[in-house]
């Protein structure tokens, strides 16, 4: 006759008693991560999401930003944000910013990185100075390429003079064919040197061996930069795309200190645009639609971004994060 044997009531006591146990850590340390980010939940709430909340509310009416909110008008300012030309060429020099931060902007920086490299004597010297325009307030810049784009006096208009014999100062700030490009050089003066900083970092950890085994095997430099490089560089550049379209699609304070978005809504963007309509105008129903405009455009844009091309780059984070 076959006994069978039970395994002993203090075994179960102890199997309740570990799983109880670990059921405390971990209400411990939910409540511990709640609590540190209580704080910036509040903060988030209080300062992105009640005002999102709240512009939604708003683009429903026609409001001057006085009194209570009593025409409720549906849809219509969204109807006539679309339909005003003002709005529509402001959101086509955002995309034209947008093309040409990636085209010029993130090229030079690129380019820069591996000229400054890893070797380079100075190089640490090199990127404090080329970063040291993004510290710069926004405001301080735009003065600086007031300056420097003075029709009487100004560095360019001097310098071309000195250098091309006849040259006749230009308007590089009132010319409407010119102005947007005017700006757009100081933004690449101003902005270059962040991607270049997240260029050169991840170039230092591109391991040696890496470059010296292409080398050998009879790579040329260009070879190198488009076959190893380049690839190795891929989640730091899609970054800085990411980084720079967002900045594009919402840009407003050098082009409002250099230009007020003139002239003749030369240089308009729809963040000067909403200023202009929501503040300068009073209309805040109006301008409180153009905000939550822009708001979509940039969601849309970041949910697409992250969905199909940063998916990897979120997954290996995610992965990363359940190991630790």
């Amino acid at each position: 006759m076959q006994v069978i044997s039970r395994p002993p009531a203090s075994t179960d006591a102890d199997s309740v008693q570990l799983s109880t146990q670990t059921r405390r850590k971990k209400s411990r340390r939910v409540g511990t991560l709640l609590l540190f980010l209580l704080p910036s939940l509040v903060l988030y709430f209080v300062f992105i999401l009640f005002p999102v909340v709240q512009a939604i509310y708003y683009s429903f009416y026609r409001w001057s930003g006085f009194g209570p909110l009593t025409d409720f008008i549906g849809l219509k300012n969204y109807v006539t944000a679309f339909q005003n030309t003002t709005f529509v060429a402001a959101f086509v020099h955002n995309i034209e910013i947008l093309v040409l931060s990636l085209i010029f902007q993130l090229t030079l920086s690129f380019i820069l990185a591996l000229v400054i490299g890893k070797t380079l004597p100075g190089r640490a010297i090199f990127r404090t100075i080329f970063f040291m325009p993004f510290i710069l307030s926004e405001v301080i810049a735009g003065y600086i390429w007031m300056f420097i784009y003075n029709p009487n006096g100004g560095l360019v208009n001097v310098a071309l003079q000195h250098i091309i014999p006849g040259f006749q100062s230009q308007e590089w700030l009132g010319n409407p064919n010119i102005v947007l490009l005017s700006i757009f050089v100081a933004m690449i003066w101003k902005y270059f040197g962040l991607h270049l900083v997240l260029f050169g970092a991840a170039i230092q950890n591109i391991p040696d061996e890496i470059v010296e085994a292409a080398r050998i095997d009879g790579a040329s430099i260009f070879q190198v930069v488009r076959y190893v490089t380049l690839p190795l560089l891929g989640s730091t550049v899609r970054l800085s795309i990411f980084l720079s379209a967002l900045g594009s699609l919402q840009y407003f304070d050098l082009i409002w200190i250099m230009s007020n978005g003139g002239p003749v809504h030369a240089s308009e963007t729809m963040s000067t645009y909403l200023y202009k309509a929501g503040f300068q105008s009073f209309q805040l129903g109006y301008g409180s639609a153009v905000g939550v405009i822009m708001m979509l455009i940039c969601f849309v844009f970041s949910i697409l971004y992250q969905r199909f091309i940063m998916q990897r780059d979120l997954a290996g984070s995610l992965t990363a994060a359940e190991q630790v």
